[in-house]
């Protein structure tokens, strides 16, 4: 059973940076492809980031492409989500994801585990 702590959130003025931070326990961290996820108030959790078991292959969503970056550090079980350029409609709980996998996975029913969430607000 992998365990998944999710940690950086916070409120920030629209242009600002966030990052995102989420650690692994319980598996073998380079067994999963990783991905973080948001959902707004009223609205479906939508696919935000992905990254493969070494790092090498990423995929992004075309909202967040040139503005977000995810990487991750296999020696200490972390998956990062740097957020630039912030704007109000990034405003969501973003949740980090985890599915045994050699490739990333773009859509949530594929991960098999999830954290809590972490909330991020956008101030216009």
């Amino acid at each position: 059973q992998v365990q998944l702590v999710e940690s950086g959130g916070g409120l920030v003025q629209a242009g600002g940076s966030l990052s995102l931070s989420c650690v692994a326990s319980g598996g073998t961290f380079i067994s999963y492809a990783m991905g973080w996820f948001r959902q707004a108030p009223g609205k479906e959790r939508e696919f935000v980031a992905t990254i493969n078991w070494s790092g090498g292959l990423r995929k992004y969503a075309d909202s967040v492409k040139g503005r977000f970056t995810i990487s991750r550090d296999n020696a200490k079980n972390t998956v990062t989500l740097q957020m630039n350029s912030l704007k109000p409609e990034d405003t969501a709980v973003y949740y980090c994801a985890a599915v045994r996998s050699n490739y990333y996975r773009l859509t949530s029913p594929e991960y098999d585990y999830w954290g809590q969430g972490t909330q991020v607000t956008v101030s216009s």
